[in-house]
């Protein structure tokens, strides 16, 4: 249900776009208006969500351990996984952030025959899932050639490493095939896996069709159906310099790819995907593990009458030599 919800309601962004500029020549809209209210949604959205994560109280120290915690001298910490440093929760956060560490140290879970527990690698996944994230970095790298005049420097160097295999004209860059194939695995997965399909919701499948709708959208705009380079240029630098303009004849297929993007934006900090900002104020990642070390004290408790045993015995203690139990005081 969630599957065919997601898919039809990206087919329907598709429509929208698509008779709002070929029909009724809402250009404008789509082109000015839509996205600057996606930049704006986007920008306050993330904000309230880490300011909101920000004020939430974290009492205890709960890092996620995967080694050696640091004690005794002659024991070898793993300085990594179980870090007791400032230092070592930043190199523990670089490799979770830009290699996905823990992702990589998955395994999955299979019931077989017997019947008995049979534990796999899950490596395919990892390989999919940082696949993805690099190439989009990437693609988003190379569109601020859109957006910067002039264009930075180091834009036609990643373009130049990109197209490394030339194949033609235009040409073909590694990351758009990756980032499709990568995509494509994702959804499979989700789809394939019965245990994974059965957690699966329309959350889980909107942003996979979206993100998917926009890749497909620019592959074909590139590939495909051209468009007016010079016009997009103008568009997008009109946007970046609050002087917005539409050229004429720039082709339908980009405002779709547009819209989708508009849409991924504002759908973007109400969605699974805010762990990209999540992750650095998880207290599983962004702590250290030093609780032998120190003695931390919630400074969110609030002073407890409590009944000691000194004052259960004063209360008791006749009671308590009748039945036989033992007393510390006579």
């Amino acid at each position: 249900m969630g599957l065919l919800f997601s898919f039809f309601a990206v087919i329907i962004l598709v429509l929208l776009a698509f008779g709002g500029v070929q029909a009724a020549n809402l250009q404008y809209l789509f082109g000015v208006i839509i996205p600057y209210a996606a930049f704006i949604t986007f920008i306050v959205g993330i904000f309230y969500r880490v300011a909101k994560w920000g004020r939430s109280p974290v009492p205890f120290r709960i890092p996620t351990t995967a080694g050696q915690e640091k004690s005794l001298p002659w024991i070898k910490q793993n300085k990594i996984d179980n870090p007791s440093s400032a230092l070592g929760v930043i190199v523990r956060m670089a490799f979770e952030v830009l290699l996905f560490r823990s992702l990589f140290r998955n395994t999955k879970i299979d019931l077989r025959d017997g019947p008995r527990l049979a534990y796999g690698s899950t490596k395919w996944l990892w390989a999919a899932g940082l696949a993805f994230h690099w190439t989009f970095f990437i693609i988003l790298l190379r569109h601020l050639r859109l957006f910067t005049e002039p264009i930075l420097f180091f834009v036609p160097l990643i373009e130049s490493l990109d197209a490394f295999f030339q194949m033609g004209v235009p040409l073909l860059y590694i990351t758009d095939v990756v980032f499709l194939m990568a995509v494509t695995f994702l959804f499979f997965r989700r789809v394939l896996i019965p245990q994974v399909r059965y957690i699966s919701l329309a959350a889980d499948y909107f942003p996979l069709f979206l993100i998917l709708g926009i890749g497909i959208s620019g592959v074909l705009m590139r590939y495909f159906f051209k468009v007016d380079v010079v016009g997009v240029k103008e568009l997008t630098m009109g946007l970046v310099t609050f002087n917005p303009v539409v050229p004429e004849g720039i082709g339908v297929i980009f405002y779709i790819h547009l819209f989708l993007v508009s849409t991924l934006l504002i759908y973007f900090p109400f969605s699974k995907l805010m762990h990209m900002a999540g992750v650095f104020l998880s207290p599983t990642r962004n702590l250290a593990n030093n609780n032998r070390e120190r003695m931390h004290i919630n400074p969110w408790n609030y002073p407890v009458k409590v009944h000691t045993y000194e004052h259960y015995e004063d209360e008791f203690r006749e009671k308590m030599k009748s039945a036989g139990l033992p007393v510390e005081k006579e």
